[in-house]
């Protein structure tokens, strides 16, 4: 195993100079010579690992005995502790910066010495220098690094681990500055030209001397950031290219909103098509509107502008933000989208300083934050605003009954609404807010609807037989506060699996029950919660087996991908025009086919989700059933959505990708339902050339009622600089460096894989061209950035962006996943996990292509407990998902945000079993197959893994963590273990170091003009290549 402590020197990465991320103190890079242990450094080891050795050693017996020390309560693990904003630390060289984008005063009244240039080439006011890499640094040297065995060595030239990007110093796009905010025209253009990179490669003949530790390592640049964030707070408009996505940070809003709410794919945007087709990177802007808060970060505010509504440009609509200008007095503000003059509304109207900024900036949120929420008024409404309405659909038929489901669903329930912490009068906190409501009605051959009024002793059934045409039997009673008429709803809940233990009806009537549940929200709109546990086959919409499962080469029939049933199509259709969205929840019979294609279409159309258990075993997965349904009903999230993004002029939208309806190109996007955890991407092409002395603006707005009953839009504003990339002029080599020094990794990746998942269900491509397209999508990234670096680098060298080391790595991870991966697959899990990619945001995309996997044989004694120092948790290195970091007698953690195993070596000591599980359980056979938490015990080690699960927790998306088991030899989950170690050659595609050499030669031959595209896809395409690295193949599985 590889020595973590190295990678873990902070204090080493210390930026001299602000303008140059490659002054540092740093360490210098490991070079590609076998490591010994006579080069690792004294001063670098960790402190002697009592505790490491003792698993499986005598001695294990002398710690067992101690009191372990727990956390403090002050402290949680559940997210960073609130940091005084007001506090920040202000960089000594450039206290202009500090003040006037730290301090939120962007325009020249803050009391510096802005030097005044005319109106048009003012926006606002930050004046924001080029630094260095976003991503940790993780052992690749750049080119021109002297040879040397020792890590600690001077270097030149060596992005610092967390240099630049988590350094102390503020970071910005480099034109950001450029005429328009007040710094001198090409001030970039000074800066030194080397370009910050990775590279793989061997020097001189001889077989190749790189090991695959020294590829780009995911798990150390997560590590890298997560240890600056937890220390720092992220300043959206001083560092300007985001954190990786899997990393919990607190961020403060200066006027361009949260990566947590948008990110954009390139934060320096070229001028010109041309330059863009330069880069070969998508132009895009991933957007996640009501992406959850952490603790610490500022509520976004709720502004009511009365009747008129909120200020708005005539010409392209666009709302207020902190981007428009205001001329003449105050009485004409410019849009910074369309630059159209506008006239300041009456009501709106306050007086400018000489500088052009309002008197009253800093008291409007709309006009100092870049993610905002307005409430609107009745112009916007469709319908009279009401709370949200929560309908539980219950599938009640005997598979449901038989397999535990149903009692496992109506407990889950039961958690959600109740299960919550007590409050002050020691009733359970709120998880819907005042004015939402729940109802409840059961399926099988029939519909049950219940009144459940607060003044009735018991609730009161009433039976719909009509399938065809179902009707609401009830008006009153339906819907009800669920804390007024809390006993009625327990006790039904708690009756439902024993009344239908006795009827016997094996088939359920989906369609009819959710065109019942449409009945009764189409007034009001609303959430549909439905269970399913059979397929479908009774009533109007009966489904059918579709899927034999017979697939050469793995490829699905396209028509399995979606539904051509008409009656699904049009009740989906139906409900997002009523405002209404449907959840499913769907546990497979055995494993068996549920048409996933069919049913989760509904969900898919109308912003839903589908949770799906492949295999639902009631003692395992009921946990992660109320959790599930628990996070469902907690998040944030509305109803009647309408979304539109505007961009500046020279852009327009391309196309959207994700779960909605858009009648017409160019139409806003349709919802029924939207919630925090779904993501939605939009692609940008040129219809001219943007101006290289302005910045490019893009702005979201989500028109939606909340589940509260507001009508609100929620605006997000993000702001790129531009760079001069056209052939004519003398900086366009400059400008796409330029360009590809400031990519957001994340935003790339979910831009690809929405667009991947929208190729494969509306073309007619199929699986294998979907991984050819992703394959010379990352080829061309790396040839285009060979085609312009500014510095010429050996032949035999793979040259990566310092944005882009791990790209290769997700990429390879996106086309194992089970959406896109050759070999036979099931069709329901292949078309779910489809449908799930597209809606996904950023932070559970990240965990989808590469899990995250912590050792827990060996922590330290301090990990997984509070640091002093910060109050956070003290996370344990993640080490890379490969077999070939297995240990001999080891437990591994890992998690992909969809699931979470705890698997165990066959050598697993007795000592560790039982300080985990208890001191019953000696043996991986004494365990529970079927354990889904872990138990609460004094130990130590118990103690630190419930933490470390805890804080996990919260770094996922919609998708509950709960414990499964995979031991070695005993467990079937061992399989979904081996699948999700993806450095490892698996899922039907190669190794990551296999990949690499594969995009390597790619590289050169593109470079050399002799590359004929699609034909180099298969493994056989680099046979010869591999021959020469058939030492860097790990142990496979």
């Amino acid at each position: 195993m590889a020595d973590y402590s190295q990678y873990h020197a902070l204090g080493q990465g210390e930026v001299y100079d602000p303008n140059d991320p490659n002054r540092t103190s740093a360490p210098a890079a490991q070079n590609f010579y076998p490591p010994g242990p006579q080069y690792q450094q004294p001063q670098q080891q960790p402190q002697q690992q009592p505790y490491q050795q003792q698993y499986g050693a005598p001695q294990y017996g002398q710690y067992a005995g101690q009191q372990p020390p727990m956390p403090s309560p002050g402290h949680g693990y559940g997210s960073p502790a609130p940091q005084a904003f007001q506090d920040q630390p202000q960089a000594p060289q450039d206290a202009s910066l500090a003040a006037q984008v730290g301090g939120m005063n962007l325009g020249a009244d803050s009391g510096y010495g802005t030097t005044r240039r005319k109106k048009k080439d003012r926006h606002a006011y930050h004046n924001v220098e080029a630094a260095g890499s976003s991503q940790a640094f993780n052992g690749m040297p750049p080119p021109g690094t002297p040879q040397t065995q020792f890590l600690d060595s001077a270097a030149q030239g060596v992005p610092a681990f967390g240099g630049g990007q988590y350094g102390q110093q503020p970071q910005g796009t480099p034109q950001m500055g450029h005429a328009q905010f007040g710094a001198p025209v090409g001030q970039f253009n000074q800066q030194p030209s080397n370009d910050a990179s990775a590279t793989i490669g061997t020097a001189g003949s001889g077989p190749p001397k790189v090991s695959p530790e020294d590829l780009p390592s995911v798990p150390i640049s997560r590590d890298g950031a997560q240890q600056h964030f937890f220390k720092n707070v992220y300043h959206t408009f001083e560092r300007h290219v985001p954190p990786p996505a899997a990393v919990s940070f607190v961020s403060f809003d200066q006027g361009n909103a949260s990566p947590k709410y948008a990110r954009l794919t390139v934060n320096n945007i070229p001028s010109t098509n041309d330059g863009l087709q330069a880069t070969s990177l998508p132009l895009g802007l991933l957007l996640q509107p009501l992406a959850p808060q952490q603790a610490g970060e500022q509520e976004i505010p709720v502004i009511d502008c009365g009747d008129e509504g909120p200020p708005r440009c005539r010409r392209c609509r666009a709302y207020i933000n902190p981007f428009m200008m205001f001329r003449s007095g105050g009485n004409k503000f410019v849009c910074n989208l369309c630059t159209y003059p506008n006239d300041t509304p009456p009501e709106y109207f306050c007086a400018t300083t000489p500088q052009g900024v309002r008197v009253d900036r800093d008291q409007r949120p709309e006009l100092h934050r870049g993610t905002v929420e307005f409430v609107v008024p009745k112009e916007y409404w469709t319908k009279e605003p009401t709370g949200l309405r929560w309908l539980f659909l219950i599938d009640v038929t005997q598979e449901s009954y038989n397999k535990g489901f149903l009692e496992a669903f109506c407990e889950g329930i039961q958690s959600a609404l109740y299960g919550g912490e007590e409050g002050e009068d020691g009733e359970p906190q709120r998880r819907i807010p005042k004015g939402a409501k729940v109802g409840f009605v059961t399926y099988d051959k029939d519909i049950h609807f219940y009144n459940i009024s607060p003044g009735l002793d018991s609730a009161q059934m009433l039976i719909m037989p009509d399938l065809e045409d179902p009707f609401l039997p009830l008006g009153e009673g339906l819907f009800v506060d669920p804390y007024e008429s809390k006993s009625v709803i327990t006790s039904l809940l708690t009756r439902l699996p024993e009344m239908f233990s006795n009827v016997k009806n094996p088939e359920p009537a989906l369609l009819s029950a959710l065109n019942s549940a449409l009945a009764a929200l189409e007034v009001t709109g609303g959430r549909v919660v439905a269970a399913c546990s059979a397929l479908p086959t009774w009533g109007p919409g009966r489904l059918f087996m579709r899927d034999d499962g017979n697939h050469p080469g793995g490829e699905l029939d396209k028509k399995l991908y979606t539904t051509e049933h008409p009656g699904w199509r049009k009740a989906a259709e139906k409900m997002v025009a009523s405002g209404v969205g449907a959840d499913f929840f769907l546990a497979a019979p055995n494993g068996g086919f549920l048409d996933i294609a069919t049913i989760g279409h509904v969900s898919a159309t109308t912003g839903g989700e589908t949770f799906y258990y492949p295999n639902f075993i009631a003692p395992r997965d009921s946990l992660k059933l109320s959790l599930e349904i628990t996070h469902a009903v907690a998040r944030e999230s509305g109803f009647q959505a309408l979304l539109k993004v505007r961009c500046s002029n020279g852009l327009q939208v391309a196309g959207y990708h994700g779960n909605f309806i858009q009648h017409t190109f160019g139409a806003d996007l349709e919802l029924g339902v939207f919630d925090a955890d779904k993501a939605l991407a939009v692609s940008f092409s040129y219809d001219g050339k943007l101006d290289s002395k302005l910045d490019a603006h893009f702005q979201s707005a989500l028109l939606y009622t909340s589940a509260s009953g507001q009508r609100r839009v929620r605006c997000s504003n993000v702001i790129a600089s531009v760079a001069e990339t056209a052939k004519d002029s003398g900086t366009r080599e400059q400008g796409i460096r330029d360009c590809m020094k400031f990519v957001d990794q994340d935003a790339v990746l979910a831009i690809l894989a929405k667009e991947a998942c929208t190729k494969l269900g509306t073309t007619s491509s199929n699986l294998k061209d979907i991984r050819n397209w992703l394959t010379e999508r990352t080829i061309e990234v790396f040839a285009a950035y060979r085609k312009h670096a500014s510095v010429q680098h050996p032949h035999s060298q793979l040259v990566m962006p310092e944005r882009l080391k791990e790209f290769t790595m997700f990429m390879l991870g996106l086309i194992k996943s089970r959406a896109f991966k050759g070999g036979a697959e099931n069709a329901d899990r292949r078309v779910n996990e489809m449908r799930m990619v597209r809606s996904m945001g950023a932070l559970e995309l990240s965990l989808y292509l590469y899990p995250r996997m912590i050792p827990l044989h060996n922590l330290q004694p301090e990990e997984g407990f509070a640091d002093p120092e910060t109050g956070h948790l003290k996370l344990p290195p993640a080490i890379r998902t490969s077999f070939g970091q297995v240990e001999a007698g080891g437990v591994y953690l890992v998690d992909n945000g969809q699931q979470c195993l705890l698997w165990f070596h066959a050598q697993t000591s007795p000592n560790l079993l039982q300080d985990l599980f208890g001191s019953d359980k000696d043996s991986l056979k004494a365990l529970d197959a079927y354990t889904s938490s872990l138990p609460v015990l004094d130990t130590h080690l118990n103690a630190q893994v419930r933490n470390i699960v805890e804080f996990l927790r919260t770094l996922r998306g919609s998708k509950a963590l709960t414990i499964q088991l995979a031991r070695q030899g005993i467990d079937g989950a061992e399989f979904e273990f081996a699948r999700m170690l993806v450095e490892d050659r698996n899922n039907e595609a190669q190794s990551y170091v296999d990949w690499l050499v594969h995009v390597h030669k790619a590289v050169q031959l593109e470079l050399s003009g002799q590359r004929s595209k699609g034909s180099e896809g298969g493994e056989g395409g680099v046979a010869s290549a591999l021959s020469g690295f058939s030492g860097l193949r790990p142990a496979y599985w």
